[in-house]
């Protein structure tokens, strides 16, 4: 069901996490929607927590995504590009259409916010998994 961007102030309160779909990671995460938009240049948010480990597959966005670190030692990479350390307060832009995965480094869990806006009624193209982290 698609949802659109609230018309007025709205308070969401924690405690409706659910486990991620299956098949976008390496194991399945937990993930909170903060706000569901479905109409293109809508927003989409949502807070993420990985298990130490847990990556993304390769995937884009096609108007961009910015992560936000709350907490943990994560990772992150575009294609040909050097694998990043993430700490809490770290942001991270990856452009619109640019090939990436982030995660949980091997010793940490790893929590993050994810904000990134609609096209089409998409937020995001999931591609092939990781095949070695470089």
């Amino acid at each position: 069901m698609s949802a659109s961007n609230p018309k007025a102030m709205t308070v969401s309160r924690p405690g409706r996490a659910v486990r991620s779909p299956e098949g976008v990671t390496t194991a399945p995460f937990w993930v909170e929607m903060l706000l569901e938009g479905s109409a293109d240049g809508e927003t989409t948010a949502m807070r993420a927590t990985l298990d130490p480990g847990t990556i993304t597959r390769w995937h884009t966005h096609p108007r961009g995504q910015l992560l936000y670190v709350l907490s943990g030692h994560g990772l992150a990479q575009s294609e040909g590009g050097p694998v990043a350390e993430l700490r809490a307060g770290d942001a991270v832009w990856f452009a619109a259409g640019e090939c990436h995965w982030h995660g949980a480094a091997d010793d940490s869990p790893f929590g993050y916010l994810s904000i990134q806006a609609t096209e089409n009624g998409s937020i995001v193209e999931w591609l092939q998994p990781v095949e070695a982290r470089s």
